[in-house]
């Protein structure tokens, strides 16, 4: 799409703040207006459309795109949104630790992720099953039930920001690490990469796999970014 638009603005719409362009105001794909709940948040979207030049770019604008999905879909789908989040408490990706006949790889995941489980046991006042290979083995159903009334307990915004970082890190429990705010990204994506970058340490770079994480790493960022600013 062209650029059809000069300039772009942010203004106060009761407890929103919407965004406009040459004066008005912008709809979401839904035709819902383009409103969110902080300041910051309007300003950095702003930015995102101020930053276009003659094509819009919609890969170019994330938070843009999370705004439309927690406007249009989460707020229209929100049951089955919460559920899709909250299956992860059921299969976190942390829980999941090598074949017993790789000990090393089994000592380095216990190094590094096991802080993270213990932070969320003594956040949440739950408990994890930690499993040995790929087979299935359920979680205890209190820490199912406790941890989905916690992402249920989410405003929509932040829901659409989860929705996004559970699916890049395969991880629950490290998005909800950002979603207390006790974790932050540099942190947490090595954590979530730390199989992939253990086989790198082993047997050498992979040119198009550090491509692929490069670009869900900005996509990581991006959804936290957005979630921290809609909470600005």
């Amino acid at each position: 799409m062209k650029r059809f638009y000069k300039d772009v603005s942010v203004s106060p719409v009761g407890d929103a703040f919407a965004i406009s362009l040459d004066g008005r105001p912008m709809k979401t794909p839904q035709r819902n207006a383009l409103a969110v709940p902080t300041s910051a948040l309007a300003d950095a979207i702003a930015a995102e459309w101020a930053a276009q030049g003659k094509d819009i770019i919609p890969a170019s604008m994330p938070l843009t795109g999370l705004a439309q999905g927690a406007l249009d879909q989460v707020d229209n789908e929100r049951e089955r949104i919460v559920s899709r989040i909250a299956a992860f408490a059921d299969s976190d990706m942390l829980y999941y630790r090598a074949d017993r006949g790789q000990q090393a790889l089994i000592d380095h995941q216990a190094e590094h992720w096991d802080p993270l489980l213990d932070w969320a046991r003594q956040h949440y006042d739950v408990d994890f099953n930690l499993i040995h290979g790929i087979r299935y083995e359920a979680q205890p159903e209190a820490t199912i039930q406790r941890l989905t009334k916690i992402v249920d307990a989410q405003d929509g915004f932040a829901i659409a920001a989860m929705l996004s970082l559970v699916g890049l890190a395969g991880s629950l429990i490290a998005t909800l690490g950002l979603v207390e705010q006790t974790h932050d990204t540099e942190t947490l994506w090595p954590l979530v990469n730390l199989e992939e970058l253990w086989q790198e340490q082993q047997w050498g770079r992979d040119d198009v796999a550090v491509a692929m994480r490069n670009l869900k790493q900005a996509e990581f960022e991006a959804a936290a970014r957005f979630l921290k600013l809609s909470r600005s």
